[in-house]
């Protein structure tokens, strides 16, 4: 069983990208989760990822819940004629989080590490929780390459990073090649990837930076595998994203996460 840090709860982020499509549905979405989520609070931090236009909305229906709120993205600049752009001040009213560097910003926008680390510096200011993403290509993971892109990947999205920061820092590793695809990395290759993380922001901003920071893992993460990821001793739980969508089926995978995380918090008070 894992080695928790104990008192810590597991993260469950459920980033919804471009869905669902309508308010109503986004509504119905978060409402299918609550009772899980308030049930299983000891042990499970929730947090939903909207789309913009759906922010507001769910911050009125989570209102009171243990349920966090946060936003798919920020622009690193505080205002300005940025037409289309949010910043990270102006999520800071209602939100919890944001999340930077997902690989299909990266992918689709032709987001750098440096760009990523300005949002994720911006949204630090802002006094919001980030979560920052890394992974490798299929290419790259086929090729052996995953230590040196992952490793690089950390040194630029963390670079204005300080360890001061730390305990507001998520990194989620999500190998580019599971994502959406149903090919979900082995518990071992996880495993070395996340220590590799913990070690790297470890010679970067110090070892109890390291020690604070989570860790998740995210790809193709449901509730048939999600154990399998949050009982490793250096996951502290996971982005998840298709099976967010879901509320029956997220709400398992808060259950399942919580079985583990409950389980553990027992085996630290023997």
């Amino acid at each position: 069983m894992a080695a928790h840090i104990e008192g810590q709860k597991a993260l469950l982020a459920a980033n919804w990208k471009m869905n669902p499509v309508t308010a109503a549905d986004a509504a119905d979405l978060v409402r299918g989760v609550l009772d899980a989520a308030r049930a299983h609070a000891d042990h499970v931090e929730v947090a939903l990822f909207p789309p913009f236009p759906w922010l507001l909305g769910v911050a009125e229906i989570l209102e009171g819940s243990p349920v966090e709120l946060g936003a798919q993205d920020c622009n690193p600049e505080k205002s300005g004629a940025y037409t289309g752009e949010v910043s990270a001040q102006m999520l800071s009213g209602w939100c919890d989080w944001v999340i930077v560097g997902h690989s299909e910003r990266r992918q689709y926008f032709g987001e750098t590490d440096e760009l990523v680390a300005r949002k994720a510096a911006a949204a630090l200011e802002a006094g919001l929780e980030v979560i920052v993403c890394v992974g490798e290509l299929n290419d790259h993971y086929e090729a052996g390459l995953t230590e040196k892109i992952v490793t690089a990947q950390i040194h630029g999205s963390l670079a204005l990073c300080a360890a001061d920061d730390s305990s507001r820092l998520v990194v989620a590793y999500e190998p580019v090649w599971a994502i959406g695809s149903g090919k979900n990395a082995e518990p071992e290759h996880a495993y070395k990837t996340m220590r590799l993380i913990r070690n790297t922001v470890g010679e970067m901003i110090g070892a109890g930076a390291a020690r604070r920071i989570r860790v998740l893992y995210g790809g193709s993460v449901n509730a048939d595998n999600v154990e399998q990821y949050v009982e490793l001793p250096l996951c502290d739980g996971c982005l998840v994203g298709g099976a967010s969508l879901k509320s029956a089926e997220f709400s398992r995978m808060i259950e399942v996460t919580a079985a583990v995380y409950g389980h553990t918090a027992q085996e630290a008070e023997v």
